[in-house]
């Protein structure tokens, strides 16, 4: 409540002229609730970011109460005994505020990138240097593609395969609390969560856009 109070104090609603039909603001911004939606078209194939994962995110909220069955901590806060599922989703809705701010304040014309106190330019050119996993690891493109994806196949199924595997053996009180079922929702939950954050900074820092290209969908 107290950050909406100073947002709402020290920001004017973005209030404009009433919609015209024959003129497309630049950029065209869905309503601020939506925009973390609009922020991860640029992370993903628009299928992925628009229908499966809000689907997966729908779904995993409404497995939260079979998969969480502890009794502590049930109508009082509780850090002590809710220590995963309260860093879960504190994680989740950091992650989902961070997309929030990015394209509220952010995204300009183009839905190009701008620093806080930018000057959001019509005419701002971006190169396009985005480039694929098989491209970083200099696979010829010509390549048929379930040759040219091995290496992200391989990171995948190291990530998804894996990454459990070793958290069970890890933690084997967390793996027998929850049973082989619900151990393995949660930690597939978990790991599509990671993998919005995984895939910003990539994106960021080795400019990368897709992981794994199919002829069907891309990753």
């Amino acid at each position: 409540m107290a950050g909406l109070t100073l947002w709402s104090t020290f920001l004017n609603a973005p209030l404009e002229e009433p919609a015209n039909p024959g003129v497309t603001p630049n950029p065209s911004k869905a309503p601020w609730y939506f925009l973390g939606l609009q922020e991860m078209l640029v992370y993903f194939d628009p299928w992925i970011a628009g229908v499966v994962l809000p689907t997966i995110i729908i779904i995993g909220l409404i497995a939260i109460p079979y998969i969480d069955t502890n009794p502590k901590g049930n109508g009082y806060y509780c850090w002590r005994d809710r220590k995963f599922a309260i860093s879960v989703f504190m994680f989740g809705w950091i992650i989902w505020m961070i997309l929030i701010i990015e394209g509220t304040f952010l995204r300009g014309p183009g839905w190009n990138f701008f620093m806080f106190g930018e000057y959001w330019d019509v005419h701002k050119v971006v190169p396009l240097v985005n480039i694929n996993l098989s491209e970083l690891l200099n696979i010829d493109p010509k390549t048929f593609w379930l040759a040219r994806e091995i290496p992200a196949l391989i990171l995948l199924g190291l990530y998804f395969g894996l990454i459990p595997l070793v958290v069970a053996k890890v933690n084997k009180k967390f793996y027998d609390d929850l049973g082989l079922v619900r151990y393995t929702v949660t930690i597939m939950l978990v790991l599509l969560l990671m993998s919005l954050p995984i895939k910003m900074v990539l994106r960021w820092f080795l400019n990368l856009k897709y992981v794994l290209v199919t002829p069907w969908f891309n990753i």
